[in-house]
């Protein structure tokens, strides 16, 4: 807080902090102050939060791709490497695109087109 009242030099700057790690040499335990707790805390809190999103969103791609492969299947037989490639690594956008494809498509080729 010292900071934020006045500007110090370098040399008395630096001071609080050498101490600080002298103490936590001393105690073999690091000083965390009450707002590193708190971001430490809100961090795990977002990773944990992001984590489950991501997990979600490739479930449902993943799905997406197996229903289209599916389909695919059904309608125009075996598929080949290259085109389970391309629905394996394709984005949930491009599955809802060739979905909608696969409705008139006659070919395919046709499934694709645009992307």
């Amino acid at each position: 807080m010292l900071d934020w009242m006045m500007r110090l030099p370098d040399s008395l700057e630096q001071k609080p902090w050498q101490d600080i790690a002298v103490i936590e040499g001393e105690s073999k335990m690091r000083y965390v102050t009450s707002v590193e707790r708190l971001a430490f805390q809100r961090g795990i809190e977002l990773g944990i939060q992001q984590g489950e999103q991501i997990r979600e969103q490739r479930g449902a791609q993943k799905g997406a791709a197996r229903i289209i492969q599916r389909l695919l299947t059904k309608r125009f037989g075996p598929l080949d490497a290259e085109t389970l490639t391309r629905l394996q690594t394709a984005t949930y956008e491009q599955l809802e695109s060739w979905a909608e494809n696969l409705l008139d498509a006659a070919t395919l080729g046709e499934v694709f087109k645009d992307n």
